[in-house]
């Protein structure tokens, strides 16, 4: 999931029986280039839209590198083993984990859309708050 301080940007699912590598991630960064366009077309515009991935060995390969480099995209660099500075860890995975406490669900399908749907109600605010919470940290 990608979001910004107005909320949601793009979110993806890794297919099943995929992993995230190299090739996987610049399919997911193609799309999210494509929601910033349609969704932050100011930011888009401007070239003022910037990525903060962590140090993932599919973030930080060659191939995402020169992608990144050939699209002008800036990127936020990540402190090595510093999980406590990705908003993920500290705000979205707390919520989920709260939300699904004891739930139970018959299929990958209805995990995915009640997921979706609790990312997608996470408010304005609660953006700004997990961006500020990031500045601090």
């Amino acid at each position: 999931m990608f979001f910004d301080w107005r909320g949601t940007v793009h979110h993806e699912f890794v297919p099943r029986g995929h992993v995230v590598n190299k090739q996987l991630y610049q399919e997911v960064l193609a799309c999210l280039r494509d929601a910033v366009r349609r969704k932050r077309p100011e930011l888009w515009e401007k070239q003022t839209w910037i990525l903060h991935h962590d140090n993932a060995p599919a973030h930080t390969s060659l191939l995402i590198r020169s992608y990144l480099a050939k699209h002008q995209t800036s990127i936020v660099l990540h402190p090595p083993y510093c999980p406590d500075l990705d908003p993920a860890e500290f705000v979205l995975f707390p919520k989920l984990k709260t939300t699904f406490k004891e739930r139970r669900f018959q299929t990958l399908e209805d995990i995915q859309e009640n997921a979706i749907s609790e990312l997608c109600a996470i408010t304005e605010s609660a953006s700004q708050e997990a961006l500020q919470q990031w500045k601090k940290r």
